[in-house]
């Protein structure tokens, strides 16, 4: 199967298995979602993650361990609230070091895609590097 959007579908993957309350979501792994598992790990977003290949199958498989809190009212809750994909296959967005954005006024974290890897806007910041604005989380 040929994805065209293989981090909006990521995403969708996350948001789906948050929806019904998951612990673990398993996707298709490409060097690109193992960067942004390392980074929404970092951030606190989920506990983990691994790539292997399963047994029987010739393609390896990302999982991540999602994340959870529990409210006042004994209810759970994702840490990951909204997961919005910025720049699609049809319209790139990119942003200089001095354009970087701030993402509910530094409660959440946009993904950069930087010419040094994968990281957040602050740390392209702080490393005066711009890019590709991949998706805002928080």
């Amino acid at each position: 199967m040929s994805l065209q959007d293989p981090i909006a579908d990521m995403i969708i993957r996350i948001k789906n298995a948050q929806a019904v309350g998951k612990k673990i979501v398993s996707m298709p792994s490409t060097k690109l979602k193992v960067e942004i598992a390392k980074l929404l790990k970092a951030e606190g977003y989920v506990f983990g993650w691994t790539s292997a290949v399963p047994e029987g199958e010739t393609f390896p498989a990302l999982s991540l361990s999602l994340k959870y809190t529990i409210d006042i009212n004994n209810v759970k809750k994702p840490v990951i609230e909204s997961m919005k994909r910025i720049s699609l296959c049809s319209r790139r967005v990119y942003v200089s070091c001095k354009e970087l954005p701030s993402v509910e006024n530094g409660l959440g974290v946009a993904c950069i895609s930087t010419s040094q890897g994968v990281m957040t806007g602050g740390q392209a910041a702080k490393a005066g590097l711009g890019g590709e604005v991949l998706f805002y989380v928080s």
